[in-house]
């Protein structure tokens, strides 16, 4: 047992985990009182106009279009890389993985640099795709690597070839992990500003962010982030239900054969080779070709070291304000879930967790409302825009943190107590002391994930407080190519940081083994 049982948690862990909470629901509360506020025959008015519906058609049908991509191309990917003897599948793999850590809105302004006529939903939807099918690819490969075989094999037994074995034993396994990793593309898609903003697509954060920027009136605004608040929370609970039915397609854990893997002909490698090289060139190759060229080239505008590296260091800065702030609104809410696991503390983190069913653009419209009405002297302050990618990237703290104090067994806080210590000091020195690293990885990945968020900074920044992300966005939106590549290759870098230390310190802790990479997309995906 990782957690207590029967025993009422202290009331001050209690009000802590609630306070957390309150402040993860500050933004959604808020636009919901701003929305009620607003009265019947506006919000009728606003709900019936034909741009909304054409907002909402062209949103929904780019988040389907993209996950469909994304399963075309994941599913054959991580069979390919998982169940086959294809050379350097690992390595293959972790190229796959790369995309992850780039933009959406850096991946379209480096293919627009080269192609100036790119424009549209089906331009959206193919970047999109290529900086998402990761979110399908990493579970199913996990799903793959732990099913157990001898389902398989039974029915190669029974006569069945060897891919209808594949297509009716194993791959039912692994897609409930497609369905969650699809869930997730989904609110990617749904959240996404950049791409769609570039390619001039009236999608619903980038017809939000106009209504916000063009008008006194933003009652049309709210109303219409409430709508993709409520497409979201959807997507939310039909994840939460296909994660919870997932697990009974998982095998046990004392499955510990590996699959025999199917050998290819050359034919065979060569198209696998030829298949993932596409992908990568794609998502990868032309991407950081462009951005390289445009570097190269230079632009009319000569570049100021000076404002690159403000840029940089305001990037690492609000970021890193930013995970402070989520690690501390995480710790009472995962040691509450962790150790006194009820309906009461699942609720808890159920609302603390509201922030991934907020796009950044809605976050920010929340925040901004708030501060002029309720707290003028917060208004574009360094204080909010940290706030603000607190509360987006909440879930993966709390995440991160459940799963550490969940592993150190309670008994050692038992332990101290009994020599002695007072609760506090006893939690400290045992439990914080060893959950500390999956901790601290949790506050990595919000550090990570806040020095590419966009239209919440956009819309939060302090006056002349300018990152990397909004100096690029600037340059993009005046088509200063040149201008903009030494602002996306330096977010790109700047992001690889902590990246490259969550990959170095699970690589050292051993802990990226076949069955903790799904648990850990599931901590994202919540």
């Amino acid at each position: 047992m990782t957690r207590s049982s029967g025993i009422r948690p202290p009331r001050p862990l209690i009000a802590a985990a609630v306070v957390s909470a309150c402040l993860a629901l500050i933004p959604l509360f808020y636009l919901i009182v701003r929305v009620a506020s607003a009265g019947p025959e506006k919000i009728l008015s606003s709900l019936l106009r034909a741009r909304t519906w054409e907002t909402t058609a062209t949103s929904v049908s780019l988040m389907v279009v993209v996950v469909v991509g994304c399963l075309i191309i994941a599913i054959p990917a991580a069979a390919l890389l998982t169940r086959t003897n294809l050379p350097g599948r690992r390595l293959w793999l972790t190229a796959l993985a790369l995309p992850l850590a780039i933009p959406s809105y850096v991946a379209a302004y480096a293919w627009l640099a080269q192609f100036p006529a790119m424009s549209g939903f089906w331009a959206a939807a193919l970047i999109l795709i290529a900086v998402s099918y990761p979110y399908v690819l990493l579970p199913v490969a996990a799903a793959l690597r732990s099913t157990d075989p001898a389902i398989e094999e039974v029915a190669r037994s029974l006569g069945r070839s060897q891919f209808a074995a594949f297509r009716t034993t194993t791959l039912p396994q692994a897609m409930p992990a497609a369905a969650a990793g699809s869930l997730l593309v989904g609110l990617y898609v749904l959240s996404d500003f950049g791409a769609v903003s570039l390619f001039r697509v009236d999608a619903f954060t980038r017809v939000i962010f106009a209504s916000y920027r063009a008008s006194f009136d933003r009652t049309s605004a709210a109303v219409l982030a409430s709508i993709l608040v409520l497409l979201a929370l959807i997507l939310v609970f039909a994840e939460r239900k296909v994660r919870g039915r997932s697990l009974q397609y998982r095998s046990a854990s004392g499955t510990q054969r590996k699959a025999v893997l199917t050998r290819l002909s050359i034919r065979g490698r060569v198209f696998g080779w030829g298949f993932v090289t596409v992908v990568i060139a794609i998502a990868i190759i032309v991407p950081v070709a462009s951005l390289l060229i445009r570097l190269a080239e230079g632009s009319r505008r000569p570049l100021d070291v000076v404002e690159l590296v403000q840029a940089t260091l305001s990037s690492a800065g609000a970021a890193a304000t930013g995970a402070v702030i989520a690690v501390a609104l995480a710790l009472p809410i995962g040691l509450l879930t962790a150790r006194y696991r009820s309906k009461w503390s699942t609720g808890t983190e159920t609302a603390a967790f509201a922030g991934h069913a907020l796009p950044g653009v809605v976050i920010g419209l929340s925040l901004v409302f708030l501060t002029i009405n309720a707290v003028p002297f917060l208004y574009q302050t360094l204080f909010t825009l940290a706030f603000a990618y607190a509360v987006l990237f909440l879930p993966k703290s709390i995440g991160a943190t459940r799963t550490s104090i969940a592993a150190v067994p309670p008994i050692l806080e038992q332990t101290a107590r009994t020599l002695g210590r007072n609760p506090l000091g006893a939690w400290a020195n045992t439990t914080l002391r060893l959950a500390w690293p999956g901790i601290a990885a949790g506050g990595l990945l919000v550090l990570l994930t806040a020095m590419k968020e966009l239209p919440a900074t956009l819309m939060l920044r302090p006056t002349g407080f300018d990152t990397l992300a909004t100096e690029l966005w600037s340059r993009t939106e005046i088509a200063a190519y040149g201008a903009a590549a030494p602002y996306a290759l330096a977010l790109i870098a700047l992001a690889a940081v902590p990246a490259f230390t969550l990959s170095l310190a699970m690589s050292k802790s051993n802990k990226l083994s076949d069955q903790q990479e799904l648990p850990q997309l599931d901590t994202v995906s919540q």
